[in-house]
Order: structure tokens, then C-alpha cells, then sequence
């Protein structure tokens, strides 16, 4: 009896393979975690509080701006206290893989890029990042080179070392252009990240030949979708969902240039990209559904110092969420949108009050009626996005 079970089940193997295989995949994207400057000061290893900003001179100038509007930081926090309220949603839904834009260099470096916000945190608080499990670091930002071609090689390889894959970024032209591969049980996540010049990178902090650097983004034409996509069938095996991260546009506002949306679109239909995960928008941003994949225009800041300063409020900077697309692999296409939403406080991720939600809600319907996406938030304060009937 024992070797004919063994035998049907070996029989069955291949085909429960294959099932596993189809299996949808669930990914958790956010926007911007930025961990230097305030938050770093605040960590078990702070860095040298030197900044050199026009306002301020000290990093823990941003620690008591936070203070002084929502209460004392009971220094030093834990690894893990930054994330707060998202960890346990994290454990609870289980997605896939775990993907963040980090707008911040990790490194020792002294020598600041003339550019006056230079974000820093020290090497060894890189605890803070894998307390949430994350298995890629988008790199291809406005932030990565603030302490030089020096600072992005050490941010790279302390990541690395922490077990963390990383895309956008490299120590030539060619690591930086090439996917971090995640596997799943179901399959495998290419994430191909791009720095667009719009979100005010230079462009001398493209990576070359021979220098470290980011993958830059020059334009948003027909040929860089087409070099994107060329790259794209190069690594793509069958079944693999593919994400194309860009940081991209500007801080505030709610108006998606044009040109944004065309190539947005030109990455599912000719590039073969399953999501397009936009961020560099302090606040999320409208969503759409197209040809059944999801692009988010802006993801909106998840983890920052930025709570105390002034201005913007209109646009609730202080409110962020937990993207969490499910994909079927056989084809790419979206199954479900849940979003949670959460507030930063004290620099660290708490629930949102419905109220909040709520605000959300409208906020992103709002935003979504021109892109055909209709937004609602279940009594568990869970917002879900899907196509309006008309887009269908």
C-alpha cells in the first residue's frame, strides 16, 4: 500500500507543480522609506547629526519638530519600532514578496553631494530594514547618490549583506539596468527600477561603463519603452510577473502629466510589465487598472522625519498605505487591490482612524474617476480598487 500511494504521488507531482505554479502571487509595495536623517538619529546607531541644509544644521532638529507636535520619542527605539502597525499587517496577510522604494544612502561617508538635503543612515541600523522582512530595495532615486558614488557602492553591498536584494542601482551601468530576481513558491518577481530625471535627479548620477550609479531614466519616449522592453524579454522566463518601479515627477499635487500615464502605458503594452509602481509623490496618488494591470502613479512617503514641518497639509502627508496587489502569474493580470491605510506618528506606522480611511477613500475615488478605477474601504478599514464598469 506505502508504494503504491508513493507511486500515485510521484504520478501527481508534476501536476500539483504546475498547479503551484498558478497559484496568484501577492506582492506589498509602499512608497518612500526614508530612514536617514531624523529617523536615523533616533535608531540604536545614530550617524553624525552634521547636516547641511539652509534651515537646519542637526538632524535632531527634525527628532524635536516630531516632538514638539506629537509627543516625546523614547530614544533609542527598537529595529523594528518605525514600522509599528504595518509589521502585524505584514504577518497577517503574508504577502509574497516585500518591496520598498528606500530614499535614503546607508553609509558612513562624510562628503555630502552639493545639493542640500543629503539623507543618511548609519550601516549598522540596517536592522530597521530587515525587522520587515523586505526582500528588494528600490535604489533608482533622488536620494541614493547624497554622499557620493562612494555612498550608493556602501549602500548596496551593507544591504546585500543584510540578505536584501536591490534594483536601479549597481556599481556600473549594467548591475544597476539588471531585475532583482524574487522567488515565490508560485513563481518568480522580476523588479526592474528606473530614476526619471523628472523626480529631479541629475544626470550626471547615471551609472556608467565604469562608475557606480543609478539606472536613469533620460525621457519618457517610444525608445526608452522599447529598450525597457528589450531588457525585459531578456530575463523573462514563463509565468515570472514583472514590476517596473520609476521614481518619477514631482512631490505634490494630484495631476498626472500626460506623458506619465502614455508611457505608463506603453510599459504593459509593448514592454511587457505586469505592474508599474510609481512613486516620488509625498502622497498617494490616483490609481488605474489598465488592460487588467495596476499602475500606481504615486505611491505616496511611507516612513519619514517630516511630520513637524510646515505646510501642505491639504495633501495629509501623514497618512500612507500598504499596497497589496495579488497577480496571477499565468497571465500577469490583477486579481484583487487591497490597500491598507496607516498614519505616521512619532515616526512610526500606527491604523489609521476611519475617519482617516474614510478621507482616503474619497481622496483616491476622487482621483480615480478619470482613470476609470472605483475605490471603496470595507467595514475592517481596507480599501480595494477595481475597474469602473465602464473601463471593463
Amino acid at each position: 500500500m506505502r508504494a503504491a500511494g508513493a507511486a500515485t504521488l510521484a504520478a501527481a507531482a508534476p501536476a500539483l507543480t504546475r498547479a503551484r505554479q498558478h497559484d496568484p502571487v501577492t506582492l506589498f509595495l509602499c512608497g518612500d522609506v526614508m530612514t536617514g536623517r531624523g529617523i536615523d538619529q533616533v535608531l540604536p546607531h545614530p550617524s553624525d547629526p552634521r547636516i547641511y541644509e539652509r534651515y537646519a544644521k542637526s538632524a535632531v532638529e527634525y527628532v524635536r519638530l516630531a516632538e514638539r507636535k506629537n509627543g516625546l520619542i523614547s530614544k533609542p527605539v527598537k529595529p523594528g519600532y518605525i514600522w509599528g502597525a504595518a509589521l502585524g499587517e505584514l504577518e497577517r496577510r503574508a504577502p509574497d514578496v516585500r518591496i520598498i522604494n528606500l530614499e535614503t544612502s546607508i553609509t558612513k561617508q562624510d562628503e555630502p553631494a552639493p545639493k542640500g538635503i543629503n539623507y543618511r543612515m548609519n550601516p549598522e541600523n540596517v536592522p530597521c530594514i530587515t525587522a520587515a522582512g523586505i526582500d528588494c530595495c528600490v535604489l533608482a532615486n533622488n536620494h541614493m547618490l547624497d554622499w557620493g558614488r562612494a555612498g550608493c557602492v556602501e549602500t548596496i553591498e551593507t544591504l546585500h549583506g543584510a540578505h536584501i536584494k536591490t534594483a536601479g542601482a549597481g556599481r556600473d551601468a549594467t548591475q544597476a539596468a539588471s531585475p532583482a530576481v524574487l522567488s515565490t513558491p508560485h513563481g518568480r518577481v522580476l523588479v526592474f527600477a528606473f530614476g526619471s530625471m523628472t523626480s529631479g535627479i541629475p544626470d550626471h548620477w547615471a551609472a556608467t561603463a565604469t562608475k557606480p550609479g543609478i539606472n536613469l531614466l533620460h525621457d519618457l519616449s517610444d525608445e526608452a519603452a522599447r529598450r525597457i522592453g528589450q531588457q525585459v524579454r531578456a530575463a523573462r522566463q514563463d509565468n515570472d510577473i514583472v514590476v517596473a518601479s520609476i521614481h518619477w515627477g514631482s512631490n505634490w499635487g494630484y495631476k498626472i502629466p500626460s506623458e506619465q500615464r502614455a508611457f505608463a502605458h506603453k510599459l504593459i503594452d509593448e514592454a511587457g510589465i505586469d505592474i508599474v509602481h510609481g512613486h516620488s509623490s509625498h502622497h498617494p496618488k490616483g490609481i488605474e487598472i489598465y488592460r487588467g494591470k495596476p499602475i500606481f502613479y504615486g505611491c505616496g512617503d511611507f516612513i519619514n522625519d517630516y511630520e513637524g514641518i510646515q505646510g501642505h497639509h491639504g495633501y495629509r502627508g501623514d497618512l500612507t498605505l500598504m499596497y497589496f496587489p495579488t497577480i496571477n502569474p499565468a497571465t500577469g493580470e490583477l486579481v484583487r487591490l487591497e490597500m491598507t491605510p496607516l498614519q505616521l506618528k512619532r515616526f512610526q506606522l500606527r491604523p489609521a482612524s476611519r475617519s482617516d480611511a474614510e478621507w482616503l477613500r474619497d481622496t483616491l475615488a476622487r482621483e480615480g474617476r478619470e482613470l476609470a478605477t472605483t475605490i471603496t474601504l470595507t467595514d475592517g478599514n481596507t480599501l480595494r480598487a477595481r475597474p469602473s464598469k465602464k473601463s471593463r
